[in-house]
């Protein structure tokens, strides 16, 4: 089982969606769910992970399958060396789930370890990073996901289903 995971931040709050999906090529998802997340901490400059770890700890620990690989929408790494917010979930997480990056922006300093992937007529790539499992495997995984679209489908469906909170 694979899981892509976003947040939405109303602060003090956060609500955190995941969707979890059978394959990489899957086109629908097996389960959509939000928790929600009573108190964020503030953004910080360069420590990002501190608002948003514990909101995706949170989500994961409400999940019960086993997973194959998480995917976030953030980078792994932010640098050669400098860890990312995928890079502290997959610490978070023992070391034992693969964590894929997939950044809708580029970040200077991470095109050393972010590889752009273009998907459907979009001449905009994402950047995708990844810790447990090849980058280079992530990418294409990324690419052969299921919609026409530079966002695959089913990531497009978690990043609009944590904007609806009360639902």
């Amino acid at each position: 089982m694979l899981i892509s995971l976003d947040t939405d931040y109303r602060d003090p709050q956060a609500q955190c969606a995941y969707v979890l999906f059978d394959s990489w090529t899957a086109a629908e998802p097996v389960q959509v769910n939000c928790v929600q997340v009573e108190q964020v901490a503030p953004y910080e400059p360069g420590a990002f992970y501190k608002r948003e770890l514990p909101g995706l700890l949170q989500a994961l620990a409400s999940v019960d399958m086993p997973l194959e690989a998480i995917l976030i929408d953030a980078y792994v790494w932010l640098d050669e060396g400098r860890g990312g917010l995928g890079w502290h979930l997959y610490e978070a997480l023992d070391r034992k789930i693969p964590v894929v990056g997939i950044a809708k922006t580029r970040f200077r300093p991470a095109e050393k370890v972010a590889i752009p992937v273009l998907r459907g007529e979009s001449k905009n790539p994402l950047w995708v990073t990844a810790i447990g499992m090849e980058v280079d495997f992530a990418a294409e995984k990324v690419k052969e996901m299921a919609g026409e679209f530079r966002v695959p489908g089913l990531l497009k469906m978690v990043d609009g289903r944590c904007r609806e909170w009360g639902v």
